[in-house]
């Protein structure tokens, strides 16, 4: 049966010989067909034809209410090819972002490395991974991998070893530049925390189960020191202060103690630190301070200059910057600002002079699990269980309109400390009768003045019995 002819753009009405809907008995006539039976009957039949764009281009041809030009075809989801991404997370922020996928399972640990040009991450997907910061490709995978999920791992300050610590009770060492396996270690329990010493020397290892530490060194690996049950409930971190002489840890327990890794004795216990467990914990650059995150939604920044604080201590403590457990921590090298990452899946980024949230980085797709800031304080990088990184650009961070508006809300007013000249602000609103000269860090410090020349309250005076630090320390 010879099909009917096609009809073109410009052909008259009568020359359109389309078949009906339903054919009648008798034949079908063209005549006695009405306009509004024909669209009708083209829209049944456009929707029984594939999207071909021969189809369109003919359905174009025979609709009397189609345009001219043929509607173009949207392309398939899976021929668009999965790239780095870099945009804007919140219109008001202005924060670009780069999106780093490689790994199959959780990203649990992070870290900046070789001069903030590459990237060191573990995953609950066995592997170990260096990444280039540049082009956010995958350089290497750290072999052999490890039989279970990465908890942690750490790089040396000259970015020439890798530490991983794993489910599988095991902690592995490799040469960053080679990827050849240097040692491995093995644990009667389970490792969650693992952290190189600042010189490189050591390495400290958190236990669950036994609730202990372990350093052991990193060049002839020997044991140095065990601890077991220095917390009463499982560790959560623990890391090395700048000078590599001093552990601080953290515990499950709501606890955080100092071990002196020189006299083998614990220096500092602050015991009921947070009303929740604690998560993480990092110094600052110094080592005058110490900052604890919590699942209590809160930080805290501790003085643990000297061991005089057993069981209270005295810290600055930030909040309102999380809407659930916050779950990392790191200082700038500088400690100028603090970052965070939570469960509610955002990265905080906080002023530590001025002590609030500066801004709020959004965009991950599930828990935050750690943090790590650039050494040139340019970069933030995040990762998280949604099995990706994002790298992000906070250079210009203090002139995006968010942060402006922020803190022209707060009536926030830029002064300068008399003692060591950093400048912080203060609230202009600020009720109380005491004028603050002083920056948070040198206020915690001024806690231990004399009575006579404090302006502290005589509760707080009870509990700071802290001499004064001279500028020799």
């Amino acid at each position: 049966m010879a099909s009917p002819p096609r009809c073109s753009r410009t052909a008259p009405d009568k020359n359109c010989k389309l078949p009906p809907p339903s054919a009648p008995t008798g034949g079908y006539c063209p005549g006695k067909l009405s306009w509004g039976t024909l669209v009708r009957a083209l829209g049944r039949f456009k929707l029984s034809i594939p999207q071909t764009r021969r189809n369109v281009q003919l359905l174009a041809t025979l609709d009397p209410l189609a345009s001219r030009e043929p509607p173009p075809l949207l392309p398939e989801k899976h021929e668009v090819p999965e790239k780095l991404i870099w945009g804007d997370q919140d219109p008001l922020s202005k924060i670009p972002f780069k999106i780093l996928s490689g790994h199959e399972h959780a990203v649990s640990t992070c870290h900046f490395c070789v001069d903030d040009t590459k990237l060191l991450s573990g995953s609950y997907d066995c592997t170990v991974k260096l990444w280039d910061a540049v082009d956010g490709s995958v350089v290497r995978d750290f072999e052999p991998r490890p039989k279970a999920p990465v908890v942690e791992c750490s790089v040396t300050a000259d970015s020439s070893r890798v530490v991983a610590a794993s489910y599988d009770k095991t902690v592995r060492a490799w040469d960053l530049e080679t990827g050849k396996l240097l040692w491995k270690v093995r644990y009667d329990t389970f490792i969650v925390s693992c952290k190189f010493s600042p010189d490189g020397k050591y390495v400290v290892s958190g236990f669950d189960v036994d609730h202990g530490i372990c350093i052991i060194d990193a060049e002839n690996i020997t044991t140095v020191s065990v601890v077991k049950d220095h917390h009463t409930r499982s560790i959560t971190s623990c890391c090395f202060d700048p000078d590599s002489q001093r552990v601080a840890s953290v515990s499950l327990d709501r606890c955080i103690k100092i071990w002196d890794v020189t006299s083998q004795a614990t220096l500092l216990t602050i015991t009921k630190a947070h009303s929740n467990a604690i998560s993480n914990c990092c110094f600052t650059f110094s080592g005058h301070f110490l900052c604890t995150s919590s699942w209590d939604k809160n930080l805290k920044i501790w003085n643990v200059h000297t061991g005089e604080f057993r069981n209270r201590g005295a810290c600055v403590t930030l909040m309102q910057g999380h809407e659930g457990s916050v779950s990392s921590c790191h200082f700038a090298r500088d400690s100028s600002f603090l970052i965070s990452g939570g469960f509610d899946r955002t990265v905080a980024i906080w002023d530590v002079a001025e002590g609030y949230r500066k801004l709020s980085l959004k965009g991950h797709n599930d828990w935050v699990t750690d943090v790590a800031v650039s050494n040139n304080k340019k970069w933030i990088l995040s990762a998280s269980k949604d099995r990706t990184m994002r790298l992000w650009n906070i250079e210009e961070v203090d002139h995006i309109p968010l942060v402006i508006k922020y803190k022209k809300a707060m009536g926030l007013k830029l002064k300068q400390c008399e003692r060591c000249d950093r400048p912080f602000s203060i609230f202009e609103s600020d009720t109380s009768s005491e004028i603050f000269t002083q920056c948070v860090f040198c206020r915690i410090d001024t806690r231990g003045l004399p009575v006579e020349t404090s302006s502290l309250s005589s509760l707080e005076r009870e509990n700071s019995p802290l001499p004064r630090r001279s500028k020799d320390d």
